[in-house]
């Protein structure tokens, strides 16, 4: 028995915003005090650091379990199943249900409830929960729904990551570029087919590097301290990732017995181009290797950082033939690895 993706979805949302957009931001740094430069400076280095020429936001009336529910329905056509044989659906999220212009979130009934609901899954086995885990969140659902496999308890099951980011972020913070919306899911089932899930590694830093990212009262001094946003503090992060996320892919690969000349792709969180590229850099190195080229997928220029949605997104639009100039043929080794909130890293090995 294998455990392997037999279906992909996801929704990317219409709603294009640019660098320029932000040209009209009153942006600001801690304690409220003028960024000593314009905004024009800001946007040119953030797309220079992080890669990011545009990012997508959800329509005024769509919540994250809408956009969930979306991807869900396109991966349970992809795979081509009944969704009443489905027997756990996973769903990653970090803020719940916002809606716009409201300042406090909705998770009462989980997002994972809403999703069976609108998918009209009558059958009550079909067990349905939300995971909080930091942008790692879709890759640890898909770990999970492997052990649930493996254990006897499940035959197939629905994982999903989405998130509106637009609706947690700080005007007045230039982070606030980074962030998007969007939804991807897949469908995680016991198959006789070749390959699958060769191996995984987890790990949750919480000693010193709980709370990189937190919530947090708005640069604004003049806006409600009761009203908090997503923030981060960018450097530790960025030192954290370089040091511990090469690390577990290295593990992770160690214990799968796969060699690193035959990793053909690496689909990595998309949090930022330059730290992407530094960590697959390092990863390599500690094979003495350099990253073949085009071994990192990116969709991150086009779509931003949606959190939980950009690892299925970008495999969603790989296994598809919709990223330009990048494939991925049955066989192909590829590797999942995130890092986000928590502070929290994963990885997985995958023979499509």
């Amino acid at each position: 028995m294998n455990i392997k993706i037999t279906g992909s979805g996801s929704y990317i949302p219409t709603r294009i915003v640019t660098n320029l957009e932000f040209a009209q931001h009153e942006f600001l740094g801690e304690g409220g005090k003028p960024l000593p430069y314009s905004n024009e400076e800001v946007a040119e280095k953030f797309k220079q650091i992080t890669g990011i020429e545009e990012r997508r936001y959800v329509d005024e009336e769509l919540l994250t379990s809408d956009i969930a529910y979306f991807a869900a329905q396109r991966a349970i056509d992809d795979a081509k199943i009944d969704p009443e044989t489905i027997d756990y659906i996973i769903f990653a999220h970090n803020f719940g249900n916002v809606k716009n212009g409201a300042i406090q979130t909705d998770i009462l009934p989980s997002l994972a409830s809403r999703v069976k609901h609108s998918l009209k899954i009558k059958n009550p086995k079909c067990v349905a929960y939300d995971i909080l885990f930091g942008c790692p969140g879709w890759v640890e659902g898909v770990i999970q729904a492997q052990a649930y496999i493996k254990a006897g308890m499940a035959k197939r099951c629905l994982v999903i990551g989405a998130e509106t980011l637009s609706r947690v972020v700080d005007p007045h913070d230039r982070d606030s570029m980074i962030y998007s919306d969007g939804a991807g899911a897949s469908i995680i089932e016991a198959t006789d087919d070749e390959g699958g899930i060769l191996a995984h590694e987890t790990a949750s830093f919480t000693h010193d590097e709980a709370y990189f990212l937190f919530f947090g009262n708005s640069y604004n001094v003049t806006h409600d301290p009761d009203v908090r946003y997503i923030k981060m503090y960018g450097r530790k992060i960025y030192e954290f990732a370089l040091t511990n996320v090469p690390l577990a892919m290295k593990d992770c690969l160690d214990k799968s017995g796969v060699a690193i000349e035959d990793v053909k792709k690496v689909l990595i969180h998309q949090a930022n181009e330059k730290m992407d590229e530094a960590i697959i850099h390092r990863f390599f190195k500690l094979y003495k290797k350099t990253p073949p080229e085009g071994v990192m997928p990116m969709s991150i220029h086009k779509l931003g950082n949606s959190s939980v949605a950009t690892v299925p997104t970008l495999y969603d639009l790989l296994i598809k033939g919709q990223l330009e100039n990048q494939e991925i043929q049955k066989g192909d080794i590829v590797m999942f690895a995130s890092v986000g909130a928590g502070m929290n890293v994963n990885a997985f090995v995958y023979k499509v």
